[in-house]
């Protein structure tokens, strides 16, 4: 079993596309208690040369159909091509995160080769238990593990991403679309108002990103749309969600995109029922599995891939290029980040309208548009 060392670390705190598999976030296998490892997905992986991952996803847990279900999709790619092992364990409140990332550096049965932690809330707890098990190797979705001093905790690798140029590709496609009389399926414009929306999760700083890029492309389209905004305070409540949302159908909103996780099914079940326009994000959710019954209201998703990171964490493990001590950012460049048209919207969205936001894509990635992160006040 691995010893707990001295506590020397203060705390701290893709172009608009045709669709492509997505997380189809098969969610929880076997409903285990949420607070505790489930050893079911990966198996016990107890033999010499069987490589072991530990999953702690964020509050919220796994079939949200976004962001954790990415993280999930993202270790059993690992699991069906390199034979790696892994354990999910889905934390009730931030509160069970310390607990639950302890767990796993303590394991000697299996002894775990790496451990994943997926969303900014684990920041402070794993920055704490990394330097109490300094041979452990960590990974942390969303944020950067650093000491007080500034410097980078050298057993954790970092993975961060630019979401606000994704954002921005949805954005501009929101704006253009709400200039034009358009229809698909059976949702349309409400002609001659000029407004689309935006649900966050919690106000934080990395929901602003979303926010920032989304309201950056809007205008990029044209200074004369308006963006209602709403934050419903959590990531798994589609009922605050559908209530930000029928706002602002209500009110003149063609088209809402979400950043809120669970939250944001509620957005898809207003735009089912206003006859609008929704924007998914984290997975294409016009195909995820407890998603894709609102493929008829979801015009694209702003994909970001979680699943990406963990499988690149996973195999430079295996590949014994582990490197801690290093932040990762994975923006469009890189294949991070993209946006791609839904599954049956797509194909509606006149082409002059895709070709402008290819045109974006470009300019972002060459530098000629830059996107804010934080918004104007």
């Amino acid at each position: 079993m691995k010893t707990g060392g001295a506590l020397g670390i203060a705390g701290l705190a893709g172009c608009i596309s045709s669709p492509s598999d997505g997380g189809s976030g098969d969610g929880n296998d076997d409903g285990t208690d949420n607070t505790s490892t489930d050893g079911t997905d990966g198996g016990s992986g107890d033999g010499e040369d069987t490589t072991n991952v530990g999953m702690v996803y964020a509050t919220g847990g796994l079939g949200d159909n976004s962001f954790n279900d990415m993280a999930n999709m993202g270790i059993k790619q690992a699991k069906k091509e390199f034979g790696v092992q892994f354990q999910n364990a889905e934390p009730d409140s931030p509160t069970d995160v310390e607990s639950l990332q302890r767990q796993f550096a303590q394991s000697s049965n299996p002894d775990y080769d790496l451990i994943c932690c997926i969303g900014y809330v684990q920041t402070n707890s794993l920055i704490k238990n990394a330097g109490q098990y300094p041979d452990q190797n960590f990974m942390l979705v969303d944020s950067v593990a650093e000491t007080d001093n500034g410097d980078l905790v050298k057993n954790v690798a970092n993975y961060v991403f630019k979401e606000q140029q994704g954002s921005f590709l949805v954005g501009h496609l929101a704006g253009q679309l709400t200039q034009m009389d358009f229809s698909a399926g059976k949702s349309s414009t409400k002609s001659g108002k000029k407004t689309v929306g935006f649900v966050g999760g919690k106000e934080v700083p990395l929901i602003k990103k979303f926010e920032a890029g989304y309201k950056a492309g809007v205008a990029h389209a044209s200074e004369d749309i308006e963006v209602k905004t709403a934050y419903a305070g959590t990531y798994s409540d589609p009922v605050k969600g559908k209530e930000a949302a029928l706002s602002m159908y209500e009110n003149g909103a063609d088209i809402v995109y979400h950043a809120a996780g669970g939250t944001g099914t509620g957005v898809f079940k207003a735009a089912n029922q206003k006859g609008r326009f929704a924007i998914g994000v984290d997975s294409d959710q016009s195909k995820a599995k407890g998603t894709a019954k609102f493929s008829n209201v979801i015009l694209a998703s702003m994909v970001k891939k979680v699943d990406e990171a963990v499988y690149r964490s996973t195999k430079n493990v295996i590949d014994g290029e582990f490197k801690g001590g290093k932040v990762n950012t994975l923006g469009l460049e890189q294949g991070g980040i993209e946006a791609v048209y839904g599954a049956d919207l797509g194909s509606e969205i006149p082409d002059d309208v895709k070709s402008k936001v290819k045109e974006s894509r470009e300019a972002i990635i060459s530098g000629d548009i830059e996107v804010p992160t934080t918004v104007e006040k």
